[in-house]
């Protein structure tokens, strides 16, 4: 499930670059993607799963621009089978 990692600070450009290198690492093989922003005074990097990547920029594509990419997706459901013991 997605965290909502690209979502604050990010624009939609900026989450569709993201996308397409992992789009690109992923028809290249490879599963881990080293991000780095050196665009803040703060210098970040962590290590995503290609998969995990992708999710994130779909879910943050549907947040910043719903009307282009679709609402986000909300699961809210319960279910409970039975009765509860009193």
């Amino acid at each position: 499930m997605a965290r909502g990692l690209f979502i604050t600070g990010f624009n939609v450009a900026e989450v569709l670059a993201i996308q397409q290198r992992a789009k690109e690492m992923l028809l290249e093989g490879k599963t881990i993607m080293n991000w780095n922003d050196a665009d803040t005074s703060v210098s970040k990097q962590f290590v995503l799963p290609v998969d995990q990547v992708l999710e994130e920029c779909a879910h943050a594509l549907r947040i910043l621009d719903p009307a282009t990419y679709g609402k986000p997706r909300i699961a809210v459901a319960s279910f409970i089978n039975g009765h509860l013991p009193k």
